[in-house]
């Protein structure tokens, strides 16, 4: 096992993974749970996590530090596929976590966490709790003296409801930590297949001449989910499929796919080319939204049964056309779709070249055209469909084929790509904030969603009902179909 210091090369910076801290609030919750540690622990096997560093969980569950070794060892175990009788990384892992109950609310705690503070390392505080809880965490690092100059917090999605809720939290964390402090995690960006598509267009001289609106047609963007949403009925009711995934995730997805090349490579630089994007949104109009809402199929409750409300208006599905007021994107349409209880999983960003201005081989060739496809989940990698004879005799009949790139034959069995929180949680320990919100961004972001829904919310329209295990409402299909283009599909 290594227990020394690494660099790893980051962009143009090199990275030191050295000693930390990382008091995760909230670490017997689910997120800590599913997500958190399992990240820890790869990271742990890959050597980033040296000793003497600790990983100290903090919650109002009465345990101590060996109860709170047990419960994470069963988490590891179900989460992460560990060889029969491989357990030594296990149990090394476990030695360097610590447990605290600690009342957030309260003092109950404070002064035991305040003495587990260690001198000269990177102190780290992963608020893996609700939103409500931000502030008076905040307060009490301060009162209790926990945090120093270079220390580093970790929020959690929803910031906010609506522009002034997020302005608001902002304004809380503000009064607390610089801005250079604060991590607003969006899990989205650490995925490996996500940062691939700065490497795509920036990397690449074959595609970036091409990265605009006289050689791109449009752009497709989709998350689709086969779960509904029971177990976070309460939060998405209130939610919805706009402020759950559109205002955050498709939004980060298009920014990427959207922005100017950045000076260079680093936090703010790339920052500030998201929030151009955000900026250069258009108002969307009423007939280029589709909400949706699943309803029961295959033995499955509908979404008002898994919420239990029979009037719900909340959308489980969102369909926009979208439009950027900017040089490179005049006139080239993004539509964003996502939805739960749909037909697949799948993740992936389709850009659409525009047809060759004119086609030497007659009608009877067809109509063919490049398109490169990021496939975001479940199986990451990059397609490229390009246009080729058709063999056999006879006349020229063309057909498209895709120069297929899955990371995992590219790379090997044996690679393993980081989950997408192994990276982000390794990078707030390195300082990096590239692939976090900045308070602006995200107060952008709102800016452009909350006319959204006010429309919708003072017409009183009601999202359309579409079977669950489908690919939503027939108005998706048709926002294309009114300008004679398709959804690529969820299976392909």
């Amino acid at each position: 096992m290594v227990t020394t210091w690494r660099r790893e090369t980051f962009g143009s910076r090199i990275g030191l993974v050295g000693i930390f801290d990382l008091v995760v609030f909230g670490g017997t919750g689910d997120l800590a749970r599913r997500k958190i540690l399992p990240a820890l622990f790869k990271r742990f096997c890959a050597g980033q996590m040296p000793k003497p560093s600790r990983l100290i969980g903090a919650a109002r569950t009465d345990m101590d530090t060996e109860a709170y070794r047990a419960f994470v060892r069963i988490a590891i175990k179900e989460f992460v596929d560990i060889p029969d009788g491989d357990d030594a990384a296990l149990e090394a892992f476990l030695a360097q976590l610590e447990y605290v109950v600690l009342d957030a609310r309260g003092d109950t705690g404070w002064a035991t966490l305040q003495g587990m503070m260690a001198p000269d390392r990177v102190r780290a505080f992963y608020f893996s709790v609700g939103p409500g809880l931000f502030e008076d965490l905040a307060c009490k690092l301060h009162q209790w003296n926990l945090t120093e100059d270079d220390s580093r917090i970790v929020v959690e999605k929803p910031f906010g409801r609506d522009l002034e809720t997020a302005q608001e939290l902002n304004a809380i964390l503000a009064a607390h930590f610089h801005e250079s402090q604060i991590y607003r995690i969006d899990h989205y960006l650490g995925k490996e297949t996500v940062q691939n598509l700065m490497a795509v267009r920036f990397g690449n001289m074959l595609f970036e001449p091409l990265w605009n609106s006289q050689y791109i047609d449009h752009i497709q963007i989709t998350v689709a989910e086969t779960v509904g949403v029971a177990g976070r009925d309460v939060y998405y009711e209130r939610a919805g499929a706009m402020r759950d995934m559109v205002q955050n995730h498709l939004m980060q997805l298009l920014c990427l796919i959207a922005m100017e090349p950045p000076a260079k490579f680093e936090p703010d630089a790339v920052r500030d080319e998201k929030l151009k994007v955000i900026r250069a949104l258009d108002p969307v109009e009423p007939h280029h939204i589709v909400r949706g809402q699943y309803t029961s199929a295959d033995g499955v409750a509908s979404y008002r049964e898994d919420v239990g409300n029979d009037r719900s208006k909340t959308e489980s599905f969102m369909a926009l056309k979208c439009h950027l007021s900017n040089w490179r994107w005049a006139g080239t349409p993004f539509y964003l779709r996502t939805g739960k209880r749909m037909e697949v999983r799948n993740s992936k960003i389709t850009v659409v070249f525009k047809d060759a201005p004119h086609s030497i081989f007659g009608p009877e060739a067809g109509r063919h055209n490049n398109e490169l496809t990021i496939v975001l989940q479940p199986n990451e990698g990059i397609t490229l469909d390009v246009t080729i004879k058709e063999p056999g005799q006879g006349g020229m009949r063309l057909m498209d084929v895709p120069l297929d790139m899955s990371f995992a034959e590219a790379l090997g069995e044996g690679s393993h790509a980081p989950d997408a929180y192994e990276r982000l949680i390794m990078d707030v320990i390195r300082g990096n904030q590239t692939l976090f919100m900045r308070n602006d961004e995200v107060e952008a972001a709102w800016a452009w969603t909350d006319p959204l829904i006010r429309g919708w919310e003072s017409r009183g329209d009601v999202p359309k009902p579409y079977d669950s295990f489908t690919t939503g409402p027939d108005g998706a299909a048709q926002l294309l179909r009114r300008d004679g283009r398709e959804w690529r599909g969820l299976l392909s």
